[in-house]
């Protein structure tokens, strides 16, 4: 399993507006093959950043299972008015428990 991370920054005063386009969306992401969870979060410090952390079976479900395919058109289609710049997106995977980075004492 994969968590994407996505930063998403949007105009300002079109927040409520990308927050809306997103109910709409969420479904395209979610009903993808492979994914496992979606999520949303805006920035207290930044109202008009988001962070999406979208859970997938791996990078290639996302890849072919939704950016390949018409539901990402329909996606950016939904959302794509509010957006300050193009998202930013990378994948993280979880450590395995001895190669933590940190550990107590």
């Amino acid at each position: 399993m994969v968590l994407e991370v996505t930063l998403i920054d949007v105009l300002p005063g079109r927040e409520d507006d990308f927050v809306d386009a997103y109910q709409l969306a969420r479904p395209l992401v979610a009903g993808s093959p492979g994914c496992r969870s979606v999520r949303l979060r805006r920035g207290l410090g930044s109202p008009t950043r988001f962070v999406l952390l979208t859970e997938w079976d791996s990078p290639d479900a996302h890849e072919q299972n939704f950016r390949r395919t018409d539901r990402f058109a329909q996606w950016r289609a939904l959302i794509g008015g509010s957006l300050a710049q193009p998202p930013l997106a990378e994948y993280f995977t979880d450590l395995q428990p001895d190669r933590a980075l940190f550990t107590t004492t």
